[in-house]
């Protein structure tokens, strides 16, 4: 009877977690995170680590013009289109030493394990690094993979700027990552491991999330517009108060967000006031808001109620409102034969799985408009995630690891 060899194949917990804390030290905070913005010059200490990893693992790595790091293991059949997983490195300004990184340490980690097996794949495997998937210095998210599936331009993303007027195309040179290579090339499939940023699992005694989508999203720039004016004589009934309008909107989000249970979500991150002075009323604020739903019908119904919701504020409030929308992502279903793929290698293993639609955008979902992808979430800690108290266990990263192994052995074929 012939068996399988990689049946019981299990990658290396503390070789995995090593690397992971060793590339937590280059950016690392004073209370545990990681600081380590895109295209910064400790973001190429990062990507200079990586590199020198995976070429000491026998991987041929390109550089594309938008600073893509494609890491490739030879396949025994050239003509195969390759199966990728890959993430990013760039974290938040208060960032941990998990978002991002684990996907590409995991994939890492894949590669080291079928070395030290000398087990050789049919088709290619490659691991990716995508450029300023956070979208914190440079907007928008996830720049890399969104050029290299052809939904974003590259001369546009090359032009874009920082708060300091820095282009892309002069930060990715400062930093020796401006590619020779043409960004995009076919693939057989993509999957990505990453921590879930969210409490479901945890809370749920889950060890791995199949996700079987992500949500679609909605960004939204709004102005609102009143008359600045003195605090004390101005009466109350003359006032055209902007921030008094904001205040409401706030609260109105996020009852749009409620009435669209279970999956509605509704944020407010950021305001600004002018002239943000004690004594004087407000005449202007300038707010982000954010919506989500794994369902575009709640997103249109949403939008709709945003907008709906202004134009009263306007007539009660007598301000000006402008809603700017500035980011559209439908619902990505990931693709099913993946999905099952994953959902497979997890009950194998003996793991616990649970199926779960990500709230965040990731890299797979740009990469699911070019060809098959799918994720694997891990819990981390609390539900925590983009802060410096981000965290997770050598465990859950393993088993997400042994399950990325076991479905891209899948895809890629065992040469025998």
């Amino acid at each position: 009877m012939i068996t399988d060899p990689t049946i019981e194949l299990r990658v290396n917990r503390e070789r995995l977690w090593s690397s992971m804390m060793d590339l937590a030290e280059i950016g690392a905070t004073p209370k545990g995170g990681v600081c380590r913005l895109a295209l910064s010059e400790l973001d190429g200490a990062g990507r200079d680590l990586f590199i020198e990893w995976a070429r000491s693992e026998g991987c041929e790595v390109r550089v594309d013009k938008v600073g893509n790091i494609i890491a490739r293991r030879a396949g025994t059949d050239p003509s195969c289109k390759p199966v990728m997983t890959g993430s990013h490195l760039d974290t938040q300004p208060t960032g941990g030493k998990f978002d991002g990184i684990y996907g590409v340490m995991a994939g890492l980690e894949v590669i080291r394990t079928l070395n030290d097996q000398n087990i050789r794949t049919v088709a290619p495997l490659e691991l990716a690094v995508w450029t300023n998937e956070e979208g914190t210095r440079f907007s928008p998210v996830m720049m890399g993979s969104g050029v290299f599936s052809g939904v974003l331009s590259l001369q546009d993303m090359l032009d874009k700027t920082d708060s300091e007027g820095i282009f892309v195309k002069d930060a990715l040179r400062a930093i020796g990552y401006d590619g020779e290579y043409e960004p995009g090339h076919d693939l057989k499939a993509y999957f990505e491991a990453h921590i879930e940023q969210g409490p479901v699992l945890e809370d749920k005694s889950k060890t791995i999330g199949v996700v079987t989508g992500a949500m679609g999203q909605r960004w939204y720039d709004i102005e609102i517009v009143g008359l600045e004016s003195h605090a004390g004589s101005t009466p109350m009934e003359t006032r055209r108060d902007a921030l008094v309008a904001a205040s409401r909107l706030i609260v109105k989000v996020n009852e749009i967000a409620r009435e669209q249970r279970p999956d509605g979500r509704g944020t407010v991150g950021h305001a600004d006031i002018f002239p943000n002075s004690r004594n004087v009323i407000p005449g202007q604020v300038d707010l982000t808001v954010d919506f989500r739903s794994s369902s575009e019908t709640c997103l249109r119904d949403m939008d709709r109620a945003l907008r709906d919701a202004c134009g009263a504020l306007e007539l009660s409030e007598n301000v000006k409102i402008q809603v700017n929308q500035i980011v559209q992502f439908e619902p990505r279903p990931f693709a099913p034969t993946l999905v099952n793929a994953v959902r497979d290698a997890a009950l194998k293993a003996g793991y616990p799985y649970e199926d779960i639609v990500s709230g965040a955008a990731h890299d797979a979902v740009y990469l699911g408009y070019v060809t098959s992808s799918a994720m694997i979430f891990v819990p981390c800690k609390g539900g925590i995630s983009h802060n410096e108290l981000e965290d997770a266990t050598p465990e859950h990263l393993e088993a997400g690891s042994n399950v990325l192994l076991h479905v891209m052995l899948e895809q890629a074929g065992i040469a025998r």
